[in-house]
């Protein structure tokens, strides 16, 4: 039975885990969001579980529409310890209050389809008659 805490997956296992390429995950090491990656022996890079969930939060940062270079300063800030705990706090309160409004705004988006289809439906069966 496999340790899945000390477990570790090389950057192709990761990319498939994660769903993000290779060469993002490349990308996100070389700018800082990712922490530099411990290497093999053969200087293969080796991700563990934590290095995972902290790229799988960084997917959501990124799908909640956070720009790359407010995600660099969080990694930055998170990097640093507890003391920036305000700082990331107020960047995810920040965060949370755009996602919000999208939301809203995209609810709004559906309310108009939604009628839209029963306007188009009720035409359908109108002309079926």
């Amino acid at each position: 039975m496999t340790d899945t805490i000390t477990q570790e997956l090389t950057i192709q296992q990761v990319a498939e885990k994660t769903g993000l390429s290779v060469h993002t995950l490349r990308y996100y090491e070389r700018i800082g969001l990712i922490h530099p990656i411990n290497r093999k022996d053969n200087t293969h890079r080796r991700y563990t579980s934590d290095d995972i969930g902290w790229i799988e939060f960084l997917i959501k940062l990124r799908a909640t529409g956070m720009p790359i270079q407010q995600m660099q300063i969080y990694a930055e800030l998170q990097r640093c310890g507890d003391e920036t705990l305000p700082n990331r706090v107020a960047m995810l309160c920040d965060l949370k209050e755009q996602a919000e409004s999208h939301v809203q705004e995209v609810e709004e988006h559906l309310k108009l389809i939604r009628h839209k289809i029963e306007y188009y439906q009720g035409v359908l069966l109108k002309n079926q008659s």
